[in-house]
């Protein structure tokens, strides 16, 4: 059986969604889930760069860990090859939509609907011009999307 493939879409790829990749392949990893994760932005403005210094730092003190991911732009292709694709606010939401070929549509949702406080809570906020706190809230939001998400698809 092939894995789950997921996508975790933010705007540049160096803050949310590749913490959220770090977090996901952790706890996966701990439930035995084997998933093939991966994480891209709708934006190529960041491409090729690792993630944001504060976003491995507050992940590292957390126990995830950022080896080997480098930013990357959501390519066409992407919408064929995974089998969710989640982002990370509406903003992204909305372009992944609107790039997406209408029969893959069904594959693309928000993160956080997988959230316990959904819809309440709708969007991990981009902490790339806040201070360390912004870093720690996206974590938090991510770690309980994450659980939620992990035991779905384990069940």
């Amino acid at each position: 059986m092939q894995p789950i493939k997921i996508l975790l879409v933010c705007l540049g790829n160096i803050c949310r969604s590749p913490s959220a990749q770090a977090v996901l392949q952790h706890k996966a990893t701990l439930l035995q889930l084997k998933l093939d994760i991966d994480s891209a932005g709708t934006s190529a403005s960041h491409k090729g760069e690792r993630p944001d210094s504060r976003s491995i730092r507050a992940g590292l003190n957390r126990g995830y860990h950022f080896d080997g991911l480098h930013s990357r732009p959501v390519f066409e292709r992407d919408f064929i090859d995974f089998d969710l694709i989640l982002a990370m606010d509406n903003d992204n939401l909305a372009e992944l939509v609107r790039r997406c070929p209408p029969e893959y549509r069904h594959k693309i949702r928000l993160f956080l609907e997988y959230h316990p406080d959904y819809p309440q809570v709708t969007e991990v906020p981009d902490p790339y011009y806040s201070g360390s706190k912004g870093f720690e809230l996206v974590l938090d939001l991510i770690e309980q999307a994450s659980e939620q998400l992990l035991q779905q698809l384990k069940n």
